[in-house]
């Protein structure tokens, strides 16, 4: 049986995926440590309450969550989801194809 491989277009198309997933990645994880160490400092938080703390804390968390939910094989369209975390697995379970095109140098 031979390996199967996706097409170049198929592969930008996930490392584009794998790119907005760390950049954003990198940038939620600066600025909730930034928002955390300095909550109290903007504003944003007392010692009692999260109120708006909690509102930006999700709004740096539900994107990731929705990033990690659209990933899907670009082959067979089987959702990934929780499968990758912020890099595409190495074969899809459903169809087995390799997430890598056979001549990438990534």
């Amino acid at each position: 049986m031979s390996a199967r491989y996706l097409t170049p277009e198929q592969d930008a198309r996930l490392r584009r995926w794998e790119r907005w997933n760390r950049n954003y990645f990198m940038f939620a994880f600066v600025a909730l440590t930034v928002v955390l160490v300095f909550s109290s400092q903007l504003g944003i938080s007392s010692g009692d309450e999260w109120g708006s703390l909690g509102v930006l804390l999700a709004l740096l968390v539900v994107p990731i969550i929705v990033l990690q939910l659209r990933l899907q094989c670009p082959a067979c369209g089987v959702k990934i989801g929780w499968q990758a975390k912020l890099m595409a697995p190495d074969q899809c379970k459903s169809c087995g194809v390799f997430l890598r095109s056979k001549n990438s140098s990534s």
